[in-house]
């Protein structure tokens, strides 16, 4: 959130005809640093499970993080070194890795990657199953002014990374700063935003994380088509490499270096009313009176910054109540509670000089220093500030004693805004370092702060931590990060397919946007909204977020907005069984709930550049309508055979040429898919699939096809691991005389799991009413019309070639046959 626009990171250099200049000025500090003799190996040994190795002018230790992960650290003499943010601590100690030595080289094998290191020139090169998958070029290098790394790029090979930019999905050929910045009301195109990260995804199927926190930048082969260049002013000299033969399994050894995303409430799930920002108690009563007259669910509400203050400057800071316009906030917090409905609460990290809380901050040590020692002072938009040091131990107590009050009164979830920090003089002093050495790790920290806190107060409840920025594994405090003050246009909604998919394939599976966008437009835009709303149901969260002179939140909008957004969001919640798996998934995995298409073929490298259309979970494929006065959307597939949720149209080959409507946008199901849905519902709190609807997509493609629904209570944290949950799963197979399903259940089962459930089971594609159908033994008969559908019945729709049959699914395994 902020309230002034800014010029585009380069447009400076364009007009003053630098674009060149400068990298060309950069490369010439780069070959000065690496201008010394060429390094060479002198010695090695082996030192708990790390390779150690001197050469010419550096100590170079290879340490294992998994059998497919190796951390390398080059330090010298003179260089300070910071700690791995991005690591995790719970690694894998089992790793055994091989070490062979030769009169060229060394050879350390983890198993799934191997590191072959080339003693003169000194070099490390990598291999998996034997073959070249990644080399240094000069490795790395140093001088007084910047340290970095540099790699071989290969001549056909695509690189997706580097964080929330809007350029494209393969990122090769730009030169990327490494510093986290706003860029209010950005549209198509974007250098510098938010949430930079310092680490690429290869289309040959490896990651590379230059762990390094401070002020930098990311060279994809700008300057030298053939050399990926990470550098640095300060900060660790080091770097992961992770191999993966898929890319699933590549995400999955990342996610197993960098942390694993864990479970959210369900109920981060749902809908939010959110805008900047509701200005009393009474408003933010009138606001969910309002959900619940027009027959809206309601999860959520968001208080942005006016909770503390009735004005946008002179407040932040005060993080208390303004209890003239909230007079009885906690008793606010316990309604909403009631009613099912969590209280978010913005927070930011500055301490303006005239908030209430100045004087405290100082004298507990709270904030940053300057070069002196004394607490640093600047000026930004919102007043004359501080910056809280969450590098601090200090720092992070004073914080945390805020939030720790704040919770007891019922605050049920975090919004950490302007965490880049927005506003970071290169002077400021903190615990670890000065600011351009740990900048890009500030939202990090944070997040660590609030995450560790929340769990040391409460393990079994799940934080909900919505941040602005972070670092690689970040994911692991919970974080949730949203793409920042898009522009309220259609240039706006264009790029935030690319931004979801670029930070998710790096772990951070929950990246979305404030639909319908946030910043700026002079008059609602019927249409614009709308499609926003409908991408909305099919992406990680689903918060309407804007600037208050158009209202973000569908009740107050037209009779016909509100009736087609009603319908989406409702959806959104019938889908709570598929969209709560894949949350599941992803905190296992680390497979990110939006997926791009190249997952279908990994083979197909032009699939990596579409960034139009994605796949939500496994079993759809989404592409948005981002342009106005659309009726067909030529939708890429990425081979198989897709149905159109909607109609059930069938579409195959290269290309989907989908007909869309105002109510619609292109929602395919792939064939053979198994789509679960439950009934409607207020909010997550009434959630339950003891009636629970399957939807089948029948095809001859797909002969055998198998899916499956998690659940558990939605608030245990490490339920699965726990025990306490059930996994419903089921499998349909082709067979001569018909289909055969299977139904089986595992888990020890969860508080208030349904006993039984009453399944509708319905298969699309069927042409003809079946001859028989039978559920284990007993026989299920076929009523001649819909009024007539009950348990152990089963309906077939002539016109929709639909068959619908209804059982009780009670047993831990059961069987169900339908027959031609």
């Amino acid at each position: 959130m902020k309230v002034l626009k800014s010029n585009k990171p380069t447009s400076l250099f364009r007009k003053l005809g630098l674009a060149t200049l400068v990298p060309a000025l950069i490369a010439g500090t780069v070959q000065s640093a690496i201008a010394d003799s060429p390094r060479s190996y002198q010695s090695h040994q082996l030192l708990e499970n790390k390779l150690v190795i001197e050469t010419s002018d550096s100590q170079v230790t290879l340490t294992p993080l998994n059998s497919a992960a190796l951390e390398v650290h080059y330090q010298r003499d003179g260089l300070k070194q910071l700690p791995s943010f991005a690591r995790s601590n719970q690694l894998k100690a089992d790793v055994q890795a091989q070490l062979s030595v030769s009169e060229q080289a060394l050879r350390y094998s983890l198993g799934e990657l191997t590191a072959v290191i080339h003693k003169s020139p000194f070099h490390i090169e990598y291999l998996r199953d034997d073959k070249p998958l990644l080399s240094e070029e000069h490795g790395f290098f140093a001088n007084q002014t910047m340290r970095g790394f540099r790699f071989k790029l290969s001549e056909e090979e695509k690189l997706i990374g580097g964080g929330q930019r809007v350029l494209g999905m393969d990122r090769r050929g730009h030169r990327l700063p490494l510093y986290n910045k706003a860029h209010y009301g950005y549209t198509t195109e974007s250098e510098q935003m938010y949430f930079s990260l310092p680490a690429v995804m290869s289309s040959n199927k490896y990651i590379l994380l230059f762990d390094n926190s401070a002020t930098g930048t990311m060279d994809l082969g700008a300057s030298e088509d053939s050399v990926m260049q990470f550098e640095a002013v300060a900060g660790r000299t080091g770097y992961i490499v992770v191999a993966g033969e898929t890319y699933p399994q590549l995400i999955e050894h990342y996610v197993d270096v960098t942390g694993r995303q864990p479970m959210p409430p369900r109920w981060a799930l749902g809908n939010f009313a959110s805008r900047f920002g509701y200005r009393s108690e009474q408003e933010v009563r009138d606001v969910v009176k309002k959900f619940r007259e027009e027959d809206f669910p309601l999860d959520a509400l968001v208080l942005d910054l006016y909770w503390f203050g009735p004005d946008i400057q002179g407040h932040m800071g005060n993080l208390a109540w303004d209890k003239n316009a909230f007079p009885s906030p906690v008793e606010m917090m316990s309604d909403l509670r009631e009613d099912g409905i969590n209280t978010i609460l913005v927070t930011e990290p500055f301490v303006l000089s005239t908030s209430e809380r100045w004087s405290d901050a100082v004298a507990s040590n709270a904030l940053a220093k300057d070069l002196t020692g004394k607490s640093k002072q600047f000026d930004f938009y919102f007043g004359n500030t501080g910056l809280i040091d969450v590098f601090s131990e200090d720092g992070r107590d004073w914080f945390w004693n805020i939030y720790k009050d704040l919770k007891e009164q019922g605050v049920a979830g975090w919004w950490g805004d302007l965490g880049e920090p927005e506003v970071h003089p290169s002077d400021t002093v903190h615990a670890v370092g000065m600011a351009d050495e740990i900048h890009n790790a500030y939202g990090h920290r944070w997040a660590q702060m609030l995450f560790d806190n929340e769990k040391a107060a409460n393990s079994d409840e799940r934080p909900f931590i919505m941040m602005r920025s972070g670092f690689p594994g970040s994911q692991r405090f919970g974080m949730i990060p949203w793409t920042g003050d898009v522009s309220r246009e259609w240039g706006g909604l264009q790029p935030q397919v690319e931004l979801s998919l670029q930070m998710g394939l790096l772990g951070f599976g929950y990246t979305h946007s404030d639909l319908g966008g946030f910043a700026g437009g002079e008059k609602f835009d019927r249409e614009l909204y709308i499609r926003w709303l409908q991408y909305g149901v099919f992406q990680p969260v689903y918060r309407p977020h804007a600037q208050e002179h158009i209202a973000p939140e569908p009740v107050f909008h037209d009779r016909k907005t509100r009736n087609i957004t009603r319908e989406f969001i409702k959806l959104r919640y019938r889908l709570l069984p598929y969209n709560y798996t894949l949350a599941f998934e992803n905190s296992q995995t680390g497979l990110p709930l939006m997926r791009p298409l190249f997952f279908e073929n990994e083979s197909d490298l032009a699939l990596m550049d579409n960034k139009d259309a994605y796949l939500w979970g496994n079993d759809f494929l989404v592409a948005p309508v981002t342009n106005e006065d659309i009726d067909e959307v030529a939708v890429q597939l990425p081979g198989g055979v897709w149905f159109d949720y909607w109609n059930d149209n069938q579409y195959g080959g290269d290309l989907a040429r989908v007909d869309v409507d105002l109510e619609t946008i292109p929602v395919l199901v792939r064939a053979g898919a198994f789509i679960p849905t439950v009934a409607n519902m207020k909010n997550t709190r009434e959630y339950s699939s003891a009636k629970l609807r399957l939807d089948y997509y029948a095809h001859e493609s797909a002969k055998q096809s198998s899916g499956y629904v998690y659940e558990d209570d939605g608030v245990t944290a490490n339920a699965f691991a726990k025990g306490e949950y059930q996994k419903l799963l089921f499998a349909g197979e082709r067979t001569e005389s018909g289909i055969a399903f299977r139904f089986n259940q595992e888990g020890e089962g969860y508080t208030s799991a349904p006993q039984n459930r009453s399944v509708e089971l319905v298969v699309h594609n069927w042409q003809q009413a079946p001859s028989g159908i039978h559920a284990g033994t007993q026989q299920i008969n076929l009523v001649d019309r819909e009024k007539q559908f009950a348990d152990n019945t089963a309906w077939y729709d002539k016109r929709a070639k639909t068959l619908h049959v209804k059982f009780n699914w009670s047993e831990q395994s059961q069987a169900l046959s339908v027959n031609l």
